[in-house]
């Protein structure tokens, strides 16, 4: 079920149930010369969707604007500061807390958000510690594509060619969520990952945007497939996460 598509007395009455919700977070940035804009965004939107319906859990809004400064050298990105970013989830966090949500998972799309979300729940849970006040909400982010399931698919599909960013998977799975999208090309070999610094370093290192992968290996059936995988991986983790709700 979607916050979105419920009205205020079935949120009441889902939260007298359990008191867990899901929350998609992504970003709107380049990914490579085929990769859609929001892919980060409609990735996790796609695989939380599809984990709130296995566990029966409330998804919240997606947040699909994230902290990526270091891709604005690309046309369309679109970012937020970390310190704009963590307030946003901050601001989410303590709204859905005061209805009487205890227990957020956030389902990630981008790599970039991991730091600054961590660095808001600690803001969270310190203005606990330091007011004395009530108890905070149980906070958690976790990468789509981290499960055991996910990795041995990718592997199995790309080798070492899923690469960091911009990657096959990921491309395959917005391909799969709007196969009207796809977009083929061939693609050389793309630099390796390395430490960058700001969006023009990091276009000067990653010139079409691409971090060691070969997206031409995309396919939608592979994006369904990795959907099912990481909803597999994700239901695991919501068990225990939501055990404690």
């Amino acid at each position: 079920m979607r916050l979105q598509l419920m009205s205020w007395p079935e949120v009441e009455t889902y939260l007298q149930r359990r008191t867990d919700i899901i929350i998609p977070i992504g970003s709107t940035e380049q990914h490579g010369p085929t990769g859609l804009l929001g892919t980060d965004a409609i990735t996790a939107e796609a695989i939380a969707w599809k984990l709130g319906e296995a566990v029966g859990a409330c998804v919240g809004p997606t947040l699909g604007v994230g902290m990526a400064h270091h891709h604005l050298a690309f046309a369309g990105t679109v970012s937020l500061r970390p310190s704009t970013l963590a307030a946003v989830v901050a601001d989410v966090v303590a709204s859905l807390h005061r209805h009487g949500f205890t227990h957020m998972l956030f389902v990630n799309g981008h790599g970039g958000n991991v730091a600054t979300v961590n660095m808001a729940f600690q803001e969270i849970a310190a203005a606990s510690s330091f007011g004395g006040g009530s108890v905070p909400p149980v906070c958690s982010i976790v990468n789509w594509w981290d499960g055991n399931r996910v990795k041995d698919l990718a592997r199995t599909l790309y080798g070492d060619q899923d690469g960091s960013h911009g990657t096959a998977s990921e491309i395959s799975v917005t391909w799969a969520v709007h196969p009207d999208q796809v977009r083929r090309a061939e693609f050389g070999p793309a630099p390796a990952a390395r430490p960058w610094t700001d969006a023009a370093d990091f276009r000067r290192h990653f010139p079409d945007g691409r971090i060691g992968s070969n997206p031409g290996l995309s396919d939608p059936a592979h994006g369904a497939a990795l959907i099912e995988a990481a909803v597999a991986d994700l239901a695991e983790r919501h068990a225990g996460f939501a055990a404690r709700a």
